[in-house]
């Protein structure tokens, strides 16, 4: 007699649970196993995640048994991702859906709608200061709406990404609500403190994030009697991760997002997690037991939903986020590649790409086990020139003397720069001096067109295309941030908006220009980037030597100005060459076929490339993918 649909379901959901048990129950024994409630605990968790199953919908179960039979579909070329604030985008959630042709034509198969989640009142970390986990920001739109959304565009093959903020919540949280009235349950929920005693302590080891506008990471509230831990901003307060009722609060509302049609969660701030006296409590090893654990969750209850960990730190700080060790393969899916953005920007100012070469080749692996990167030009945030003074020294260079000049290189001061930008948060005692701006600024775009200098426009979009070219073939998903397939430029009237203007980021997220987008002419800027990235991204996809689970080698070698990686398909390898310079130039043969190109065909633009003197010539910014 065949089964009924609910016991093939829980038949399912056996099979995931036992599956996923390595990875959930000793993750859990190692952070709870001491604690007075954990038997309780474990019970209360298997029913969330039982409930979370079976309150899944008929097209999201389908969705996880295609996903669980094919494993490796966020690894594949044709994902690429649009990343936008819903308001600046299309106003609200149902605005959303009319751009959804606009994102298919562009080749996007990923959306990440920035923050989204119910915000507190005024400033709110541009979203990252979140009430309530369960509502949508009532200036979007609904919770039904939001669904909409994501059945719309999963109608279209397009997976939906959302930020979870795991390290704190807004202190006007329900939560944070009934801590501040005494209740001692929900206390628990967060990092409080009868004395300044302990935050003292503890803020010997520690940095400031915020420096400029929230010194310290402690905040004294003398209507209740505590010091409350608040890493980024007063607003913010810090949970408390060895408390697993918090883990159980989080593991209810990840599976409740992922029930609304939520393909990846981005998980903010998860450096932060776990607190340990004597460091700067930051990737401390039990972040990577809850992180595991909290990927276990997924896989059991909602397999079709993977995380992105948002860790931007140095790349053996980060790698781990990916899975390394005993985690290998089994945390995060996604992480971004900070470093690879970080040293795109650096060699363009320098025209130099042996630190970017050397940092790629000496710190990442070739290959991932079931992970890749989120590969990026610019994002929301602010750059921070993640130089460190070991790879700098192999340069000959003083690392707080390179990162000085990247600032004020991309800030716009320093002689001969063609960039324009806009420092953010600068902290005089570490001489760290982060930056600000939107790509095409970033890239000359700006400074050009002021200068009504036709040659420094044609660098620009160059520059910008390169970049796009690069993120594309380096392994793993491109992002495209808001606005820079149309090349938009810096947006200086945040500084008349007063939740705003204390916060230089918002000078790169403008609002989108849609008379731009229709009035564009064949040969502006906007136009030339437009069709460049539609292009790249369309040659993207039928590229399968560009599957994320192939190993990216980088190359060395000896000619200045050159980035080149192989990718490493079982067909053969591809050789991808990126010139940093405004020169022409000339790649030795040798160099590409040692390199593994047995053929000179040029899978970015689908032409053979005829060699010159035994030299693939590259133009200024040129770029070309070889197999």
């Amino acid at each position: 007699m065949a089964k009924s649909p609910s016991t093939l379901e829980d038949d399912l959901f056996t099979l995931r649970l036992s599956r996923s048990a390595r990875d959930l129950w000793p993750m859990l024994e190692g952070l709870y196993g001491t604690h007075p409630d954990y038997a309780a605990f474990k019970d209360r968790l298997l029913a969330a995640l039982r409930k979370a199953a079976r309150d899944r919908s008929p097209d999201l179960r389908r969705l996880d048994l295609q996903r669980d039979l094919e494993p490796d579909w966020f690894q594949r070329p044709d994902m690429a991702g649009y990343v936008f604030y819903i308001d600046r985008f299309a106003g609200t959630l149902k605005g959303v859906l009319d751009k959804l042709d606009y994102l298919e034509n562009l080749g996007i198969t990923y959306v990440h709608l920035m923050p989204c989640l119910k915000p507190r009142p005024g400033d709110s970390d541009g979203g990252y200061s979140v009430m309530d986990y369960r509502a949508i920001n009532p200036d979007y739109g609904t919770m039904a709406d939001f669904e909409a959304v994501t059945a719309a565009l999963r109608a279209r093959g397009m997976s939906v990404c959302i930020d979870l903020v795991l390290n704190h919540t807004a202190k006007e949280h329900a939560w944070a609500k009934k801590a501040a009235k005494g209740d001692e349950t929900y206390q628990d929920y967060y990092l409080m403190y009868d004395s300044a005693d302990l935050p003292e302590q503890y803020e010997r080891t520690l940095v400031e994030v915020f420096p400029d506008n929230a010194p310290g990471n402690f905040t004294h509230y003398p209507d209740f009697g505590k010091w409350v831990w608040t890493t980024f901003n007063e607003h913010q307060w810090d949970l408390n991760w060895a408390n697993p009722q918090v883990f159980l609060e989080i593991v209810e509302i990840m599976l409740y997002l992922a029930n609304r049609g939520v393909d990846v969660v981005r998980l903010d701030a998860v450096a932060f997690m776990w607190k340990r006296m004597g460091t700067r409590c930051q990737s401390e090893p039990e972040v990577h037991m809850l992180l595991r654990a909290l990927r276990a969750c997924s896989r059991i209850a909602a397999p079709a939903m993977i995380h992105l960990e948002e860790a931007i730190v140095a790349p053996a700080e980060m790698l781990p986020y990916l899975g390394r060790g005993r985690h290998d393969g089994r945390e995060g899916n996604l992480a971004y590649h900070n470093s690879l953005m970080v040293q795109f920007w650096s060699s363009l100012a320098t025209r130099d790409t042996r630190l970017m070469t050397h940092v790629l080749a000496s710190h990442f692996p070739e290959v991932l086990t079931n992970a890749t990167y989120a590969t990026y030009l610019r994002c929301h945030d602010d750059i921070g020139w993640a130089v460190t003074d070991e790879d700098a020294a192999t340069m000959a260079m003083s690392g707080q003397a390179h990162r000085n000049f990247l600032s004020d290189f991309y800030e716009g001061t320093f002689p001969g720069t063609f960039a324009r930008g806009a420092l953010f948060q600068e902290n005089p005692e570490t001489g760290d001096k982060r930056i600000s701006g939107t790509l095409a600024s970033l890239a000359g775009l700006e400074k050009a067109v002021a200068d009504g200098d036709a040659q420094g426009i044609d660098w620009a979009v160059q520059r910008i295309l390169m970049g796009h070219a690069l993120i594309a073939a380096f392994g793993g998903i491109p992002l495209i941030y808001m606005g820079d397939e149309v090349a938009l430029l810096n947006d200086d009237g945040y500084r008349d908006v007063p939740e705003h203007a204390h916060d230089s980021r918002w000078i790169h997220r403008p609002r989108m220009d849609w008379a731009a987008v229709r009035e564009r002419g064949d040969h502006s800027p906007a136009a030339r980037v437009y069709q460049g990235l539609r292009h790249i991204l369309a040659r993207r996809k039928v590229t399968d030597a560009l599957h994320a689970g192939y190993a990216t080698r980088i190359i060395r070698h000896d000619v200045p100005g050159l980035f080149a990686l192989a990718r490493l398909a079982p067909t053969g390898a591809m050789v991808c060459l990126f010139n940093f310079t405004e020169s022409w130039m000339n790649v030795p043969e040798g160099l590409v076929r040692g390199a593994g190109a047995s053929l000179m065909y040029d899978a970015l633009s689908d032409n053979t490339v005829q060699l010159h003197a035994g030299a693939v010539v590259l133009p200024p910014y040129g770029r070309v993918w070889l197999s």
